[in-house]
This record gives structure tokens, sequence and C-alpha cells, in this order.
């Protein structure tokens, strides 16, 4: 009869207990997201015969491709429990982006409160927050990313971040023990400076910064991101004592149907024969109708003491059929003076000109959100 009656017990309090755990799991999410974004681009004028060159871009398009999953659990008084893993692939073959990473763009674990997020992982650091929506074209193929690649690439291995708005006024910070502890060749997808080495704690180290204000109409945003070099780093930073610093000051407004954004970053890469640089840009994005957008920027890199200079020019033309589905087409054009032999496209590698000379390039593509 006793066992008779403790059967019956837990079978009456199975259906509360069932309930309990529904009432917990609606009060986590886990959403699965990503956009893949490809198209055919043509870019002049590339190599040592000046030949045109046609391709599928693997790096970026309009943004560059990736698919995620991100998650929140509600822990009670405001607290609550996040993840995110990011991914991001080329759409002209399938394979990892960041070095082969397999979640190259985001990986990382922490916890928010009305006082800010803090988190724990691979994870962009404050310099991509401030020039977000002060850079208007951002990641586009056609960009930022063709004059200064890491822009596009401002994330950190082995970091801490913290990050807030209070009313508006923003704040955060990053550190990390080891910013890349991935060898990808000398590129931002894999700087070979794994840090987090007893013999010389300063190896490797990386920190950013963060203060502004936003209040979704209007911003203005500086930031400074601080990358230390180590044994075997590529980039020239072959020693801790020698550091690549970005500073950062950008803004936006937000009028009817027009964004307008603006910014410079000052850059001192101690790795580099001509280490200081300023990189300014403005740009405009206009939503002609609700389905038709045009959106321009203009950047200028200058390097101090020395002839080096290159100027950009890029133009975007977007179709949205849905909120998901759009189309494209963005061109662009650089001018590089002195020495430099930039690429007008981020798109690829391997599409620089000859030292000193003007390239222009042209793209059609299609995006899909989901």
């Amino acid at each position: 009869m006793k066992l008779a009656r403790t059967a019956a017990a837990l079978l009456a309090a199975f259906p509360l207990l069932a309930s309990a755990q529904s009432a917990q799991s609606a009060q986590s999410s886990v959403t699965l997201y990503g956009v893949i974004d490809s198209g055919v681009e043509y870019v002049s004028n590339v190599g040592a015969n000046g030949d045109g060159l046609v391709r599928m871009p693997n790096n970026t398009a309009t943004v560059p491709s990736r698919w995620g999953i991100r998650g929140t659990e509600d822990l009670g008084g405001g607290l609550k429990g996040l993840f995110v893993l990011e991914s991001g692939f080329s759409p002209d073959s399938g394979s990892a982006n960041q070095g082969g990473r397999l979640f190259g763009r985001q990986a990382l674990v922490g916890l928010s409160n009305p006082y800010g997020q803090l988190s724990f992982g691979r994870q962009y650091t404050m310099l991509f927050w401030a020039i977000l929506d002060s850079d208007i074209l951002g990641p586009n193929v056609y960009g930022s990313g063709s004059l200064d690649s890491y822009l596009p690439n401002t994330r950190a291995d082995n970091a801490v971040a913290y990050k807030a708005n209070f009313n508006g006024f923003v704040v955060g910070a990053t550190y990390s023990f080891g910013r890349d502890a991935v060898n990808a060749g000398p590129s931002p997808a894999g700087t070979n400076c794994a840090g987090e080495n007893p013999a010389d704690k300063k190896a490797c180290r990386e920190w950013s910064a963060m203060v502004g204000y936003d209040n979704k109409s209007w911003g203005v945003i500086a930031a400074y991101d601080s990358q230390r070099g180590g044994p075997g780093a590529f980039g020239g930073l072959t020693s801790s004592n020698l550091s690549d610093d970005r500073l950062s000051l950008g803004g936006y407004m937000l009028l009817k149907n027009t964004k307008l954004g603006a910014g410079w970053i000052r850059r001192d890469n101690e790795g580099s024969p001509t280490p200081v640089s300023d990189l300014y840009y403005a740009g405009v994005s206009h939503d002609i109708t609700p389905a038709v957008n045009l959106a321009g920027q203009v950047y200028f890199l200058n390097y101090h003491g020395s002839d080096n200079q290159a100027l950009l020019y890029a133009l975007r033309a977007t179709y949205s059929f849905s909120k998901r589905t759009s189309v494209y087409a963005t061109a662009g054009f650089i001018n590089n003076g002195g020495q430099l032999a930039m690429s007008v496209s981020g798109g690829s590698p391997g599409s620089a000109p000859r030292p000193g000379e003007n390239q222009w390039g042209s793209m059609l593509g299609i995006k899909h959100i989901f």
C-alpha cells in the first residue's frame, strides 16, 4: 500500500512538474539566423599585365555570408544568460572563412542585465560597434575593407567584453589574452598571434574601449583599438613590443528616408615602414521608394611622411523584393598614389593593380536573409 500511495503521488505531481518545465522553457529562446550574399564581379587592371578579372568573391559582397545560432534565457530579476555561435562561409565554394574556424565570426557566452552585457570568447572589439552606423557601406565589396582589411575583421579570440547603454550613453571595452590563434597567411582571417604565453605576457594581447552617445536617430562614438605583436605574427608585428593601434571618431544622422554618416580613423602601425595614416570617410543612404535604396560613400587614405594615398568612390543600388530577398548593383573606383597598389575590391584576394595604378570594379548580386 505504501508503494502504491507513493506511485499515486508521483503521478499526481507529474502534470505540475511538466507545467513548471514548460514555463521555464518559455523563458528561453534559441534562434537560427543567417544571410547568403553572392554574385558576379568584374575588376579591371589586375596584376602586371593590367588584365580584367571576372569572379565570384569569397570574402564579402554587400555583406559577408554567414549563419549562426543565438539564444537567451531569462534568469529573473532582469538577469539573462546568452550565447552566440556564428560561422562565416564563402558562397562561391562553401568553405569556411576566418581561417577555417567553425564559428569564426563569433563564439561567445555571457550574462546581461540593465547595467550591461559581460561576455567571454571570440567576439567583436569595440571598434566594430563604434563604426557600425557611421560607415554607411560597411563591409561592401567596395568599401572601407579595401583600404584597411582589419575593419571588416574587428574580432579577437580569448576575449572578455563589456558593453552597455545608459539612456543613450554607450560605453564598452574588450581585453584579449591572445587575439588570433589561427595561422591563415598574412591576412586578418588569421594572423598567427595566439598569445597566452607565460614567457611573454604582453604577446598578442588586444584591448579596445568605446564611449559615445546614440539615441537611434543620431550618434557620435569614439573608440580605441590596440593589438600587440608576438613571435611569428604576421603584418610585421613580430615582437610584443610592437603594436597596431587605431583611434576612431564617427557619427551618423537619420532623416526621414536618408541616413548620413562620416568618420575618421587614425592608425599607428609599428609593424609598417609607414606607420601613421589617416582614413576619412563620408557617405549617404537614401530610400528612393520602400523597395529601392541608393547608397554611396567616399574614402580617403593618407600615409604620413609618404606620397602613398588612395581615394576610393563606391556606389550601390538595391531593390528589395521583400524583407528577406534583394538584388543589387554596386561599383567602385580607386585612385592609388605613390607606391600604393590597393585593390578597389575587398571581395577576394589577388586583384591588386600595379603600384600607383587606378582600378574600377562592378558587381551584380543577390542577397537572402533567413
